[in-house]
């Protein structure tokens, strides 16, 4: 079993942006729970940020403008719940026509049987070679989806508050923590990042873990406990707020852009919240991680749901929205993602955006394949749960940086064997 990651975007990413000088809380919607049927698509997402919220509605608009009579029906489901959800409906046969979901999670949702197989469509899709090999997930030999887009995350800053403590954005870790002393100082909060106990949390917590030397590789102990014994230390100064254990990735960004804090370790995606409702300059630059420290390379995969009864119509969809290459610019646009084809990687509208400069060189720099590769399809799931448990529970005070990193470090040798 094999799943093909994002290591080959990374070239493309940076190719086409060296050009500049170079995943919330609410009730899912009680509508289109399983496949709308007819000329009527469902579509399952996690997404609270309003500019994501407002992709998916752009997408909607012009599929239904583009296919006169057919209709599309965007669902919220929330993040934490989305995959149960999936893998309950698959199992009775039923779930939406479309899925958007954590590109990681391919595995997971291909093996409790919600996606299916898209090989007829893909082989017949003219423009399939323009999109890099990473971009699909691949599985037992067949494709079960492809990405519109990468995501990857970056330290933004709030240059109003480093102008009045008087630094630059910082290159380092010993800066970094310099920076978020003075700010405290100053009546400002350090830093807001994403300390959920699932792999939302994962995902934020491996650049700062990898920077201290640990890997999935060769899990040690020692590494896991430096690493999350700096964070604790940035709760204990407080420059990182103890509530951030109970975040998603878009509630730090909100208090990032309501001007409270003078960084944020946040998305590309978010640039359209930023320019929205910051009213402060602002601006990004890679995670100050060294030489050690890797930054996952994500963004969410579409597929098309194994119970769909439309999935002509589903690919259709995904045909002439994500995987189109007018739809995928409106990612960057209104989102701030990278495009995953190549010409549209190139267009003038992206590689002309100076802010996605720093996520480029992250990319290519410190870029790692999501989820790691050594981590087995069917452990993926649980591997990501105990990274996240074990970050969430030092933020939020629940256990010390030793006990959490041997929990930890225990459950992570008996599922990566």
């Amino acid at each position: 079993m094999k799943i093909r990651h994002l290591a080959s975007l990374a070239a493309v990413a940076v190719g086409a942006l060296a050009l500049t000088a170079c995943s919330g809380g609410g009730p899912a919607a009680s509508s289109g729970g399983a496949s709308g049927g007819g000329d009527t698509l469902t579509v399952w997402h996690y997404f609270t940020d309003p500019q994501q919220v407002k992709l998916m509605d752009e997408y909607k608009t012009k599929f239904e403008t583009d296919h006169q009579g057919a209709k599309v029906d965007n669902v919220f489901v929330p993040y934490d719940q989305l995959n149960s959800k999936l893998i309950s409906s698959a199992g009775a046969g039923k779930g939406p026509d479309v899925v958007v979901f954590n590109g990681a999670d391919a595995a997971t949702l291909t093996l409790g049987g919600v996606l299916a197989p898209m090989d007829k469509y893909w082989d017949s899709f003219a423009d399939k070679d323009k999109f890099p090999e990473g971009t699909t997930q691949v599985i037992n030999g067949k494709l079960y989806a492809a990405q519109g887009y990468v995501n990857v995350l970056g330290l933004w800053y709030n240059k109003d508050i480093l102008d009045k403590i008087g630094v630059q954005p910082p290159t380092t870790m010993d800066e970094l923590e310099a920076d978020m002393a003075k700010a405290k100082a100053a009546g400002f909060g350090g830093i807001t990042l994403s300390g959920l106990p699932n792999s939302q949390g994962e995902w934020q917590a491996y650049p700062w873990l990898t920077e201290a030397g640990f890997s999935y590789q060769k899990p040690d102990a020692s590494a896991l406990h430096d690493g999350l014994n700096r964070i604790k230390k940035w709760v204990d100064n407080g420059w990182l707020p103890q509530q951030a254990a109970t975040w998603d990735q878009t509630v730090p960004f909100q208090q990032f852009a309501a001007g409270k804090f003078a960084f944020a370790e946040n998305g590309n995606w978010q640039q359209g919240t930023a320019k929205a409702d910051a009213k402060f300059e602002y601006g990004v630059v890679p995670l100050p991680v060294g030489s050690e420290g890797k930054v996952y390379l994500g963004g969410e995969g579409e597929g098309i749901g194994a119970f769909s009864k439309n999935q002509d119509l589903a690919w259709e969809y995904l045909k002439d929205t994500y995987y189109d290459k007018d739809g995928e610019l409106l990612a960057p646009k209104l989102v701030g993602s990278l495009p995953a084809r190549t010409d549209a990687a190139q267009d003038s509208s992206v590689t002309s955006n100076a802010l996605l400069k720093a996520f480029a060189d992250t990319i290519a720099k410190s870029g790692a394949t999501y989820p790691d590769g050594v981590v087995p399809p069917k452990a993926v799931a649980d591997v990501q749960l105990a990274g996240g448990q074990a970050f969430s529970a030092v933020i939020g005070g629940q256990k010390s940086p030793a006990d959490a990193a041997n929990g930890a470090i225990t459950s992570l040798k008996g599922l990566l064997g």
